[in-house]
């Protein structure tokens, strides 16, 4: 069949494979991908769809059709052994909705403070599990990203030279935010709401792009955890939504206004902070960021 492409998203940026047909089989898809990553076969992670999934290679004579690859889909291809994030046919898919209207309560799910927690959230709400392993690779994503795209993400963006930033971006104490966010609502093609509890908004990452599904997440001034639903019927808990469930977003603006009103929140530009771990007295975010890269101490109070 004429005109049959598929989209490849690596580390390394996207690529269009030519040359197959719903025919092909998985063992065709497989040495075409390991061609154009330089990926070894047997180490090829595959996934496809919103919120991505993994696409089994182990049955080599399966046609793509049989298994759901169609011409225009977007595949996420990965290096098995560089791969900690998602681990999704591990994990039960319970943590996915696809209903429109989801019943339950939005909860939190507190992360480690350890300058990660941005991608541990993410990590969180895209596999339905805290794993402390996935920064690095999160990191990697945004630094190529960056790297190799210097005219939107110049000096005047980044806050530092292009190659500063990659360098930064790839050390575990170096925190996230906005930029970061962004790059990987893009990269895993999910909208990214973001409860602000300071403000008692929320930030909508990638809303523009019309994604079919949506995360959230809390940030509190300082730290960020995952967001999900507790069901009030059965078992499993829901991280992922659809783009639809207005039900589920308006849950996110009611938390974001209780946890203002009961003052959850680190207003590091105004109040006076107490670590909490040492009981330094601090003042504003400049000495907090500080305080947090000399002692690796996370956890901050506002002191009345």
């Amino acid at each position: 069949m004429a005109g049959f492409a598929l989209k490849v998203k690596t580390k390394s940026g996207q690529v269009v494979v030519n040359g197959l047909t719903p025919k092909s089989t998985v063992a065709d898809l497989k040495h075409k991908l390991s061609a154009v990553t330089s990926i070894k076969e047997n180490c090829l992670h595959v996934l496809a769809g919103y919120p991505p999934k993994p696409i089994n290679l182990s049955v080599g004579d399966a046609t793509l059709e049989t298994v759901n690859i169609n011409s225009g889909d977007t595949l996420i291809v990965e290096e098995k052994q560089a791969t900690q994030l998602l681990k999704l046919e591990d994990s039960p898919r319970h943590h996915v909705s696809e209903d429109t209207v989801s019943a339950g309560i939005l909860m939190k799910k507190v992360v480690p403070a350890d300058n990660s927690c941005l991608f541990t959230s993410i990590g969180f709400v895209l596999s339905g599990k805290v794993d402390l392993t996935c920064s690095s690779y999160m990191r990697q994503i945004i630094a190529e990203t960056v790297s190799g795209d210097k005219d939107n993400y110049s000096e005047a963006i980044l806050g530092k030279p292009n190659p500063e930033y990659c360098q930064w971006i790839l050390k575990p104490e170096s925190w996230g935010g906005a930029i970061e966010l962004s790059i990987l609502s893009n990269f895993y093609g999910l909208e990214i709401a973001v409860v602000d509890t300071l403000n008692a908004i929320i930030n909508r990452f990638g809303e523009d792009h019309s994604y079919a599904h949506r995360v959230f997440l809390m940030f509190d001034g300082i730290h960020y955890d995952p967001l999900y639903l507790e069901p009030l019927e059965g078992d499993g808990i829901r991280t992922i939504f659809s783009a639809e469930d207005e039900g589920v977003l308006e849950q996110a603006r009611e938390l974001a206004h209780e946890a203002k009103s009961s003052r959850q929140f680190t207003d590091v530009n105004k109040f006076t902070l107490k670590c909490l771990v040492c009981d330094c007295l601090l003042t504003g975010q400049v000495q907090a960021q500080l305080h947090a890269k000399e002692t690796g101490h996370m956890n901050f109070g506002e002191v009345a």
